[in-house]
């Protein structure tokens, strides 16, 4: 068994162009990360089209600058690691594509990876004494599940988010309230200035399913909170709606992760997705834990957001259980974790 596994891995699922080298999936030698913020704010939100377009532009330059920074050359790569999904499927289709070249012409092995499983991962690169088994809580923009992490690739999901995913909540209700894209660091920043605790909005808790999250009626109160507030002709704190929108949230996320480490007896508690990032979030959960003593576990914030190091990590634990994809290998926008 050679002592160093080097993956280059490439994300591309949905507005970060993204890639890495990683050894033995904990070590990061590069991890380049071409944000599309700015092209999307004008539009106040991700546009697929657009976002697809800005992958081809900028993939190859971020793996030529991966590769340069990491020390290691192409021909060192032990295997290519993608994401397959799920995401905005042109954008993955780029990564993809780009991904399965690679591999053609270096004659490499080509392993596609779980987003989510990459969000999960990002733990094991910033927690190098991280094994499994633990709890995880996938926050982002897209997702939000709270998984059993089993093994190295082997999960339960036992709660999900039946309608709006917790990031997708901070965009809209950041929009609504006039602070734009992209609305959780916006809604954490002006969240400061206000009172948690001004604004009573609800805890929504889904009846028959005491793990899964719903966040659209959250959105749906702001909303309401609002117009009511516009038709009375009454100035709205902007800063007390973003703080008490936010504290709905987090209350949600910790109540129902503690509910769990009671329920299945871990010991272990880890924060995944761009949410992750926000501290009122991080620190709810650090505090829940504490207060349970149980283990607590969060990358730093350029991991919970998306990039190809976590990529890297997931996919260097799928190469050494021998998982390998051959050319047909395709994009898969709805790919499921379990």
């Amino acid at each position: 068994m050679k002592d160093e596994v080097k993956v280059l891995a490439i994300e591309s699922s949905c507005d970060e162009t993204a890639a890495a080298v990683v050894v033995n999936g904990r070590n990061v030698k590069s991890n380049i990360i071409s944000t599309q913020i700015p092209i999307h704010t004008l539009y106040g939100g991700v546009v697929p089209e657009i976002a697809s377009r800005a992958h081809i532009e900028r993939i190859n330059q971020v793996i030529t600058q991966a590769i340069a920074e990491s020390g290691y050359t192409l021909s060192d790569m032990d295997a290519i690691c993608v994401t397959k999904g799920p995401g905005l499927v042109g954008a993955l289709l780029v990564g993809v594509a780009e991904a399965k070249a690679i591999a053609f012409a270096t004659k490499k092995p080509l392993v596609g990876v779980h987003h989510i499983e990459g969000h999960i991962s990002a733990n094991f690169i910033q927690h190098p004494d991280l094994e499994p088994p633990f709890l995880c809580l996938v926050v982002s923009g897209g997702h939000t599940h709270l998984v059993r992490v089993k093994d190295y690739g082997a999960y339960d999901l036992i709660g999900a988010t039946v309608d709006d995913a917790a990031g997708e909540a901070f965009d809209k209700v950041a929009r609504a309230i006039g602070l734009g894209y992209p609305g959780g660091p916006k809604i954490e920043k002006k969240a400061l200035e206000g009172d948690p605790a001004a604004i009573p909005f609800p805890r929504a808790k889904v009846s028959d399913r005491p793990y899964d999250f719903s966040f659209s009626g959250l959105k749906s109160a702001v909303l309401n909170y609002l117009n009511a507030m516009k038709m009375k002709g009454e100035a709205v704190n902007e800063a007390d709606v973003a703080a008490s929108f936010q504290a709905a949230v987090v209350d949600a996320l910790v109540s129902h992760a503690m509910m769990a480490v009671d329920e299945f007896g871990e010991d272990k508690i880890a924060l995944a997705g761009g949410v992750a990032s926000n501290g009122t979030f991080r620190g709810a959960m650090e505090k829940a834990c504490k207060e349970k003593g149980i283990g607590f576990y969060c990358p730093s914030p350029v991991l919970c957001t998306d990039n190809a190091a976590m990529i890297g990590a997931a996919g260097y634990y799928a190469y050494m259980r021998g998982v390998r994809d051959d050319y047909s290998l395709n994009a898969v926008p709805n790919l499921k974790l379990v």
